[in-house]
């Protein structure tokens, strides 16, 4: 089995068509989701998620036809229809049936996808430099994971990857560096821990927060600031945070090569110590209602 999916009644293996012509989300494309991560029979921040989620619906003008409890339960139970330490990708949606442009709020309707992906190499990965940047909140509704901020994504990403590199750089709209195009971005300068202030433009992660608490507790200062471009090429250290690949080191950017150093390998083990804690105490509410 490769992916499983849920719309309302239930779990079923068949990838059946849920939107139509007239749909609102089809044509006026603010249709949201979140993801979340399976892996080693860990489940990071699920609930995180979808909370986020929900808001994220809220801020787009729909009414979540679910709360986030339920909707984390059944991400559970679809997870637990896979193999023991299978590797998923978590992807509970929300879109709109009705209304000429402004979304009609009680047409709104979850979905769930969970499909195969393995994790990211350890080995990291490129990025590149780029000319595409992030709106500022009045631009775009950046405060929400909605669908129609991808599309900068998926350029940037092309633009990366026609230049030989993994991923791309990607800017405010006053040039300030703010994330990868699918992560955000840490870099470390004599042992301290800068990372882009949240001005608005950017997804500022759950697991970028999770990471920033678990640096702090290890005695790592972390600094949120404005970050230029010299700043992240002048770094001993670059590394991103991001529910897919949660914490990876970053090897080169341009023509700068990095090694992993010694925060990037403590901020994986501290993040990975976390989730599997996190994992042993959490009670099923299944399990507890029958004990």
């Amino acid at each position: 089995m490769d992916a499983l999916y849920w719309h309302g009644d239930g779990w079923t293996i068949e990838h059946r068509p849920l939107l139509g012509l007239s749909d609102n989300s089809f044509w006026m494309g603010n249709s949201v989701f979140d993801g979340a991560r399976a892996y080693d029979n860990v489940i990071p921040d699920l609930d995180l998620h979808c909370e986020r989620l929900l808001r994220s619906a809220t801020h787009m003008l729909m009414k979540p036809s679910l709360d986030a409890a339920t909707l984390a339960a059944l991400c559970r139970d679809g997870v637990s229809r896979f193999e023991p330490g299978a590797e998923l990708y978590i992807r509970p949606m929300f879109f709109a049936r009705r209304g000429f442009i402004i979304p009609e709020p009680d047409s709104t309707e979850c979905a769930i996808v969970i499909h195969r992906a393995p994790m990211p190499s350890r080995a990291g990965f490129s990025a590149c430099s780029s000319p595409f940047r992030r709106p500022r909140p009045d631009m775009a509704p950046t405060l929400a994971k909605a669908s129609c901020l991808y599309p900068m994504t998926q350029h940037a990403l092309r633009y990366a990857q026609q230049r030989g590199f993994d991923n791309a750089l990607m800017c405010n709209a006053d040039g300030d560096v703010v994330e990868f195009s699918t992560s955000n971005l840490m870099i470390v300068k004599d042992g301290v821990v800068h990372t882009p202030v949240p001005d608005g433009s950017f997804l500022a992660g759950i697991t970028r927060a999770r990471v920033i608490g678990l640096l702090n507790e290890a005695g790592i200062g972390v600094v949120e600031r404005r970050i230029a471009l010299p700043d992240v090429l002048d770094a001993d250290e670059v590394f991103s945070t991001g529910n897919y690949g949660k914490v990876l080191p970053v090897h080169r950017i341009d023509e700068r090569h990095f090694a992993r150093g010694p925060v990037t390998e403590l901020a994986h083990q501290r993040y990975q110590s976390f989730a599997r804690e996190q994992a042993r105490t959490y009670t099923d509410p299944r399990v507890a209602a029958t004990a």
